[in-house]
This record gives structure tokens, sequence and C-alpha cells, in this order.
């Protein structure tokens, strides 16, 4: 409390307020409104008082109240330190960096002195990537106590300093801070001190990346005797030795390494480069692997290495032994280990020969120390199978499942050859629903999964994937359950809110695209951006590392998170969530009937209604969803003792469990620009991005960007059928504007697109073209009919019988033909179209779910 909001309380206030912030810091916030609200009763305008107030009334998620009174506190005591320092806090809440720096700033001016503002200001521009700022604050909190205060000799803030001046590039002054701590230490630190070995390595990460190689490893050997890591050190040393191109010492060096570990590729691949072999010297290379193979006779990368640079008999031989092992061992991942190999047509071709010849017992087995003569095939009729011989079914099933190599009739006679020898193996079962995965059958993949299940079901592997099935037959209240066996029973929203909790990701995704796959928009949009808000939580995260890996003493992992976190929304995961969600939001601005969330669902069937079916049906769901928010209101009520925190505090409450809110907005491409921009930012080679990117741009007709996007995607795949349609569409929609554009912005559009797409060129011909040119490409002659359909609305029957002559051709796959059927439902085709064509889908997939269903 600044000394003027001393003044103005007697005694007892001052004791009150010292257990407000005490309650605080403790998270007791009731305690600590009480006690806050008897200091206002006498001193209603008590700046500091109102301002932890405020701050207690963040931390109870009610920061629209806590601003306003927070503002209040700022009138009644401008000069406090206290009050601009919770401004700052509410607006880093609420990720608004730069007005809670310029708060912490204002509050730094007030009380120089402040220890907890300089660190949180520090924090801040640590998050803000402000390295600037940052080394400027650790200075001053470096400096603060005086040349021999406790902060001078305190490892943490020297540490942090050049932390921030590595970070900032200044890798000189980096270097030179750590040195001069180490100069003022007066008694050499212990061997045990993990701190300093770690100080110590990470000096040394410094001087490499500033290419000093020689320095770097003179100062590795000096600190190579009392350092911790061992296993670090050694990889640093073996990595210089081999930069400075010391090759025999290197060699010494990975060899070392290796006798620590012989499973570590990177090992391996050091020594080659220090014996200087190439993949062209297969002789030498096949010796040293089998050296390293003779002396770790349990390491399996010896062994399976040599089969990426083999060839002919060479590879053939060294194939039967490898696969010969790991089958007699029944190895359950060898398949896995050895798929790579597939992209080679001709080792792919060898290794199912010898499956096939260990399958009919015509191989020759092998004979060494570690195994027994394996027993064929015909010896064993009429008995039960061996573990060898239940390998090899394991592993051709596999095979034949595997789609550089597919054949899923061959694959399902062996897995059903292995479960009838052993119909309790998990994995058999596992295998078999993959393959009708493979087949497009959906609902007998689940079932197949679901006895895997069932023969284990302490397994969360297994569990796992069978939830997984279920979500992709959207059997959305079954997967729940069965995740729900291993989520906590008291969680608050059930199995979901503890998945949603522990920011299970690939769960969340899997419900999200279920339930737009049943046009459940509402429930999609809110797994997206359940996504979203954990890759957000994620990057708020770092808060409470940048003073722990400093106390701790774990720099060199501090600085690979913040590397890993500066790329964070380059993850898969945020990827796929975000393109979803941004074609939901498409779709909500190209129809805005869904923005109905009473219609959410039965979206699919909504083109056969006429305007008064659409009044009544939303008229029917309102009631319902009226009646079943009853439900759920009066189940959460009386729930909300179960749920309560600590301090008795209630957990948040979703107050949009369905998604009604998000689907309901006025401004979808708004919206949709939150999740579009960082995946343009940090994903920038992903086409699927760049094509969304291209659709909601056009629709907010901002057309350099659009075009930005288009050449992006044919940057990157410069022959996708999507790039074709897009560019047809975009040349179109110049053409036909209703407001002519201001003539710069057409002159540079015209510029750089007249060389993809002319203004006068004839789009049926053009169209045309592409379309003769790539006959027997499904995807691309779907592309051109779409373009067709823009160009000239009036081919709209031709173009529907067109997608359904898509399937009589040779190369269409399940992929194509559902993305066909789906085509036809965006056109709001002709039922006797659609039928048409799932039925010519049917008869040629007769398994795939997405046509059966229709039949039945």
């Amino acid at each position: 409390m600044s000394q003027q909001q001393q003044m103005q309380l007697g005694s007892k206030e001052r004791s009150l307020f010292k257990q407000v912030v005490e309650h605080y810091e403790a998270k007791h916030f009731k305690k600590g409104i009480k006690a806050a609200n008897q200091i206002l009763s006498k001193n209603p305008n008590h700046g500091d008082t109102q301002a932890m107030k405020a701050l207690i009334m963040n931390a109870q998620g009610n920061s629209d109240e806590a601003f306003v009174l927070c503002k209040a506190a700022l009138k009644n005591a401008m000069k406090s330190h206290v009050c601009w320092h919770v401004y700052g806090v509410l607006w880093r809440c609420v990720k608004n960096y730069e007005e809670a720096s310029k708060a912490y700033k204002f509050a730094l001016k007030l009380e120089p002195d402040s220890q907890q503002i300089l660190r949180d200001l520090a924090i801040l521009q640590m998050q803000m990537r402000d390295y600037e700022g940052y080394i400027k604050s650790r200075r001053m909190i470096l400096q603060s106590s005086g040349p021999r205060g406790k902060n001078s000799n305190s490892r943490q803030n020297w540490t942090g300093l050049a932390v921030a001046q590595h970070l900032a590039g200044d890798l000189y002054d980096a270097e030179r801070t750590l040195t001069t701590f180490e100069e003022t230490l007066r008694n050499p630190p212990s061997k045990s001190d993990n701190e300093h070995s770690e100080a110590v390595l990470y000096k040394n990460t410094i001087i490499a990346e500033m290419g000093e190689t020689e320095r770097a490893l003179d100062h590795l050997e000096a600190v190579l005797k009392n350092n911790l890591d061992r296993t670090a050190v050694m990889e640093m040393r073996a990595k210089y030795i081999l930069q400075l191109g010391r090759n025999q010492e290197a060699e010494k060096a990975y060899r070392a390494l290796l006798e620590r570990n012989a499973d570590y590729r990177a090992y391996y691949d050091g020594l080659r480069e220090a014996l200087g072999l190439g993949d062209s010297d297969t002789d030498s290379l096949k010796a040293l692997y089998d050296e390293w193979a003779k002396k770790s006779p349990r390491s399996d990368t010896p062994k399976r290495v040599p089969l990426d640079f083999l060839e002919g008999e060479e590879f053939r031989k060294a194939a039967d032994q490898y696969l010969q092992q790991m089958l007699h061992k029944g190895v359950p991942s060898t398949f896995a280990n050895i798929k790579s190999l597939y992209s080679n047509s001709a080792k792919r071709d060898t290794l199912q020969e010898l499956a096939e010849s260990y399958l009919s017992g015509t191989h020759a087995p092998l004979m060494n120390g570690s195994l027994e003569k394996q027993t064929t095939g015909e010896e064993d009729s009429g008995t039960e199978k061996s573990p060898f011989d239940m390998a090899v079914l394991y592993f051709l099933a596999q095979h034949y499942n595997y789609h550089l190599s597919q054949d899923l009739a061959r694959a399902m006679e062996l897995i059903d050859r292995a479960i009838a020898a052993q119909p309790e193996e998990v994995n058999f079962h596992m295998t078999r629903a993959r393959i009708w995965k493979h087949r497009g059958n959906s609902r007998k993949a689940s079932e197949t999964m679901e006895k895997a299940r069932s023969l284990d079901e302490k397994d969360r592997y297994i569990n796992t994937k069978a939830a997984k099935y279920q979500l992709r037959n959207n059997e959305n209240e079954a997967a729940a359950a069965n995740m729900g066996k291993f989520t906590r029973k008291e969680a608050v929203g059930g199995p979901l809110g503890d998945l949603i909790e522990m920011q299970c990701m690939w769960y969340i995704t899997e419900d999200g695209e279920s339930y737009l796959r049943q046009g459940k928009l509402g429930l999609a949009l809110k797994r997206f951006t359940s996504v979203y808000d954990i890759f957000d939580t994620w990057q708020e995260d770092q808060f409470d590392f940048h003073t722990f890996s400093l106390r701790k003493g774990q720099i060199r992992a501090y600085i690979d998170m913040v590397k890993w976190q500066d790329h964070l929304r380059e993850h898969p995961f945020f990827s796929r969530a975000a393109i979803c969600a941004v074609q939901i939001y498409v779709r909500l601005f190209d129809n805005p009937q869904l923005r109905d969330e009473s219609l959410n669902g039965m979206n699919g069937s909504l083109d056969k209604m006429s305007p008064s079916e659409v009044k009544k049906a939303q008229k029917k769901a309102r009631k319902a969803r009226e009646k079943q928010e009853q439900a759920d209101f009066e189940k959460a009520d009386a729930k909300k003792t179960a749920g309560a925190g600590v301090d008795g505090e209630s957990k948040k409450e979703d107050k949009d469990p369905k998604g009604a809110k998000l689907v309901g907005t006025a401004e979808p491409l708004v919206e949709a620009m939150k999740f579009l921009s960082p995946l343009l930012e940090f994903s920038p080679r992903n086409i699927a991005a760049q094509q969304v990117g291209f659709e909601v741009f056009l629709r907010r007709k901002k057309y350099i960007s659009a075009l930005r996007c288009l050449f992006a995607a044919r940057s990157i795949d410069s022959a996708h059928p999507t790039n074709h349609e897009q560019a047809i569409r975009f040349r179109r929609t110049l053409n036909t504007l209703a407001e002519p554009l201001p003539p710069k912005i057409l002159e540079a559009l015209e510029a750089e697109f007249s060389s993809l797409v002319s203004p006068d060129a004839d789009l049926l011909e053009l169209n045309s073209g592409f379309l003769s040119k790539h006959s027997d490409s499904a995807a691309h002659v779907q592309a051109s009919l779409c373009a067709r359909q823009v160009i000239d609305p009036q081919t709209a029957d031709e173009n529907q019988k067109d997608v359904i002559r898509t399937l009589a051709l040779p190369s269409v796959s399940l992929e194509d033909a559902i993305r066909g059927l789906d085509l036809l439902k965006g056109w709001k085709a002709q039922s006797r179209y659609r039928d048409n064509y799932i039925a010519a889908a049917h008869e040629r997939w007769p398994e795939a779910t997405d046509f059966i269903s229709k039949q039945d």
C-alpha cells in the first residue's frame, strides 16, 4: 500500500488490508471480499482496497465488474502504484499485453524500487517477445539492491539477464554476463550443484552459437569431468569435434556414445560422417552395422538401418534375417517398423515375397544361436499354429491393408485366419477394424474395435481406439461413455468436461468433426473453439515457466520451450480444427438460415423443405430445445454443490453448451478470421489453409488477400484441382463486380492475375481444356464441373450427370466418391440424381457406410 493510502486508514483497517492481500494470495476469495467490504464500509473511496477487491473479483471470473471497480480506484488514487499494478494485472488477464505493459511502467514510475512490479513487467515483456525491454528490466532487477545486495549475487537474476541477451541475439553480452557472475563467486560450486552444471552447459551452447566451435570445445573439455549431465556433454563434444574435421577423434567420441545407447540413430549418423561413409559405400556401411549388431544383440537399430540402403540380393538376405528374427519373437510392431521401406516398390515386393514364403512354408528357416528351427506350414497342418505362423499372418494382414500394397480382400482373409486360431488376441481384432475402415464401413469398423476393447477393458490404448472409431461412426455418446471409463467420476461436465480440462485434443477434434458430418454446426464449433482455447492456454502457461525455469536452473530446456512456443500454432491439431471452423463459418455466411441453432442437425434436408415447412421445423425444434435446456438447467442446479471448488467457489459454468451463440453469430466471416489469421501466419505451406483463406477473403471482398492465397496454394501444389476452380471463380468475380474497384487496386490485381486467367479469356473454353487434360482424375473432373456450374448455371443437369459418370473412372477412389456425393448435396441436386449416384457408388463400394445407409 502506498504511504498516502496508508495515512487514510486507521490501524484496524491497515490490518484488514493486509488480510485482504493474504486472502487473495491464498485464494480465499470470499474472505478477501468480506475483509475489503469492511474497509470500504468506513472508507468507501479507498483506492488500494478497491483495487485489491477488483483483483479478487477478476479471479472469481467477474472481469467486467473488476475493470469498473479498478477504474474507480484509479480516480480515487491516481498516484497509487498498487492501483496501477492491479490495472496492469487485469489487462494481462484479458491478454491485452500492450495496455498491461503501460500500466506496469506507470506503476514503476510511482514505485521504482518495487521488485514485484519489476518482475511482472519483465515476465510480460518476455511473453510479448519484447527482448530489448526485457533486457532493460532484467538489468534493473539485477541492480536494484546495489552492488552488494542479495539480487546482485542471485544466480537466477544473472542468468535471467543472459537469457534476455541471448534471445535478443546479443550472444557476446550473454556470455559476458554469465562469465561475470562466475567471477563473483568466492567459493567454487559443489560438484553436486545441478544449477551450476546446467548454467555451464548453457554458456557453452552460447559460445557454440557464436560460431566459435574450437573455443566451445576447449570450454567443454575444461568442465567435462565435473558436469552432471554426462550424456549431453558427450554429445556436444562429439558434435564439436566432427564440425572441426577431427574425424578420428570424432569416431572415438561417437563409438563411446554408442556404447551407452546402441539404439540411437543420430549416433550412427555421426559415426558414418566421421568415417566418411556415404550411402553408396554399402559394403563398409553393412560391416559397420553388423559390428554393432554383434556388440548389442538386443538392439534393433543396427539390424534395421541397413534395410534403408541395401539393394537387390543383399537387401533380400538382410530383410529375410530381420523379418524372421522379429516374427519369431512375435514383435507386434514389426510391420510399423519397416513400412517406411514401401516407398521403394522393389523392396516392397521383396518383403511381400518373403512373408508369403513364410506363410506357405517354402522359406529357408533361419539357423543361428539365437533361434530354433522354424516350423513350416506343412509340418503344422492339422495342429495348433505356432507363434511364428501367427506373427506371419498378422504381418501379412497389415501388409495388404497398407495403402501402398493394398488388397483388402486378402487382408481380411488373413486376419480372419489369425482370429480363428487366437480369438482372444486384441491386436488381430484391431487390424480387422482397420480393414473395415479402409473398406469404408465405419459401422463395422466401430463394432470390431469395440469387440477388441472388450477383450482387454483395462487397456487405455485400445479404449481410446474404440472411442475414436465410434466418433468416426458418429456415435458420440458411446464414445464419451467409453472414455468415461478412464476419466474422473467427480469431474464437472462428465467425461467430456474432464477430457476438455485435460486438453485431450484428439478426442475434442474427432468429436467436432463428427458433429460437422452430422450437420450439428453449433456443437462442432464448440469443439473447435475448445481446441483454439487449449492453444491459448498453452501460450498463457508460459508465464509460469518464465520464472520457474530460472528458479530451477533448467535454462536449456527453457530456451527450447520458448522457441517451440514461437511456432506453437504450426501444430497439426490447430490446423485441423482451424480449417474446419473456417469452413463452418463460410457455410454460415453462405446459408444464413443455418445460424438458427434450432435447425442444427437437419440442414441436410433443408433444401427439400418449402418456406412454410422450414418455419414449422424451426418452431418444433425451438420447443424441443427449450424443454432440453430446462432439463439441463435442473440437472446442473442439482450438481452445483458437487462442482464447488476451493473455498466453496463454484467452477465456471458453460453458458453455451450447445454452441448456439457461436453458430448464431451475426458476422461469421469476422469470427472466421480469429482462426484464419494464425493459420495463415504459422502454416503458410498448408494448401488447405490457403484455400479456405481464399474463400473467406473472396466473400469479404478482400481481393488482393484472396489472390495472395490463390498464388500461395499454387506454389504449394500447382496441379491441385481446387486451384483451377478457385481461379475460374476469381476471374468471374472480377468480371461481374456490381461496383467497379478503385483503379489502382484493379490495376494491381490484373497485373498479377492476368498471367493466370486473362480478363477476356473464354472461361468455358478454358475449363473444357482443363477437363480434357485431366479427364482420368475424378478430383479434377469434379473441380472442372464446379467451375462450369459457376460459369454457366444452366449446365446444372449436365454437371450432375457428369458427377455420376466419374464413378466409372478406373482411378476413382472411395474418397473421391464421397466428395462427389457432397458436391451433389451442395448443388441441391434433384433426388433422382442423388439416388442414381448412391446406387452406382454402392455397386462399386458395397461395404461403404456412406452408401449403405442410403440404400437401406
